[in-house]
């Protein structure tokens, strides 16, 4: 371990950071919609729209706050700024646990975005310094990591819940992200040096020195769009499920296995996609992904069993993988050291906005029509995509192809 490079130490803190984080978040999102039942006598579109809502909060106010963040970390580190996500998700996960009402789980739950992006400091941490050569399978690992834990979280997280209530998990994700800041407290190094000459710099856009600017735009608009048709079941998943099991049988536990079933495959299939991205670019990695995303979000819409829609979720695991951490690569190999932060901010910004498009669209559309018509909705999102990567592309060629 001595031999080691300091940034692959940092990738091997962080990747338990990202998992600590992961488990954390998930641990609760599939059964939000039965936490908020126990508050009160809602109508079936009531609780639908404040599950929607609950979800989307957390999401809403990291879209604003990142980029500001982001701002900071591009001056003063990436390091301060993990610290401050950790402590600040100690903080408003462990009072969201303690709401007795809705609008109250709603404003800790935004109050919880403002102060989180653990993640996206992580993964600009390693952009910053892992060689170009490297980029691909180091991002996919540290995708593991959070992928990792959204795997476990919802199981464990059901498992709890189960046993002991609704709040519990809660209060574990707080006593997780103090874990989180210790180990990055103790084991992270960067050595950040603010550039003075880059001063003024700072009040450039960070688009500014990019080439291949339509391929960032794109990768940013195409982490929205995944986010959304990914995110899209989480409100309606607990709902679903009791309605594909008539109502019998632990339904908090089968949702978390079904809402971490994509993470198995995830976690298999990342590290070796973006190596594989190393070897024959990117692009390709990223278009075939989003063409065997839709192919599996389609047949959803037929499912009768949960066995069914547990098959499809994990295969939605590999077309993840060939997503996220591939966008993470092309911005990492086409934007400079000194706007990273702010880069890989404003594509957190986007994920989150995804994050609330996602499900409240999907909550309208169950609303509506059934629960059904939210997997149609995500393969349109998922062909829009792929539109809007291959123009990109077409238009411009980047050294990352």
């Amino acid at each position: 371990m001595h031999d080691l490079p300091q940034w692959r130490k940092n990738v091997y803190a962080l990747w338990l950071g990202n998992f600590i984080t992961g488990a954390g978040a998930s641990m609760s999102l599939p059964f939000l919609p039965l936490f908020i039942s126990e508050m009160g006598h809602f109508p079936k579109w009531e609780l639908t729209l404040y599950a929607g809502v609950a979800y989307a909060a957390t999401f809403l106010s990291q879209a604003i706050v990142s980029p500001l963040w982001g701002k900071l970390a591009d001056r003063t580190g990436r390091k301060p700024m993990l610290m401050r996500a950790a402590l600040g998700m100690t903080v408003t996960a462990t009072l969201t646990g303690a709401a007795t009402n809705v609008w109250l789980l709603i404003g800790m739950r935004t109050l919880q975005g403002a102060f989180s992006g653990y993640i996206n400091n992580a993964y600009a941490l390693i952009a910053s310094e892992v060689p170009d050569t490297e980029s691909g399978k180091t991002m996919g690992t540290l995708t593991t990591g959070a992928v990792g834990g959204q795997l476990v979280g919802p199981v464990i997280g059901g498992y709890i819940a189960g046993l002991f209530g609704y709040r519990i998990p809660f209060y574990m994700f707080g006593g997780l992200m103090l874990i989180a800041a210790i180990t990055t407290y103790l084991f992270v190094k960067e050595n950040f040096t603010p550039q003075p000459k880059q001063a003024q710099a700072s009040h450039e856009s960070a688009f500014a020195h990019i080439k291949a600017v339509r391929i960032i735009w794109a990768m940013i608009l195409s982490s929205l769009l995944i986010q959304a048709a990914t995110a899209s079941i989480n409100p309606i998943i607990s709902l679903f499920v009791k309605e594909l099991m008539h109502n019998h049988g632990n339904i908090a536990l089968v949702s978390g296995v079904i809402a971490a079933l994509p993470g198995i495959a995830t976690l298999i299939a990342a590290p070796r996609l973006g190596q594989l991205g190393d070897h024959i670019g990117p692009q390709r990695v990223l278009i075939a992904g989003l063409i065997f995303c839709a192919c599996v979000f389609l047949p959803m819409f037929f499912v009768t069993t949960v066995f069914a829609l547990g098959a499809l979720r994990f295969l939605v695991g590999i077309s993840d993988a060939a997503l996220l951490p591939v966008t993470q690569t092309v911005m990492t190999l086409n934007t400079p050291n000194e706007a990273i932060s702010r880069i890989f901010s404003y594509n957190q910004s986007a994920q989150a906005i995804g994050n609330v498009i996602g499900p409240l669209l999907a909550s309208g559309v169950a609303g509506l029509l059934d629960y059904r018509y939210v997997f149609l909705m995500t393969t349109i999102l998922v062909l829009i995509n792929l539109a809007i990567v291959m123009t990109a592309y077409h238009k411009q060629t980047p050294k990352s192809a």
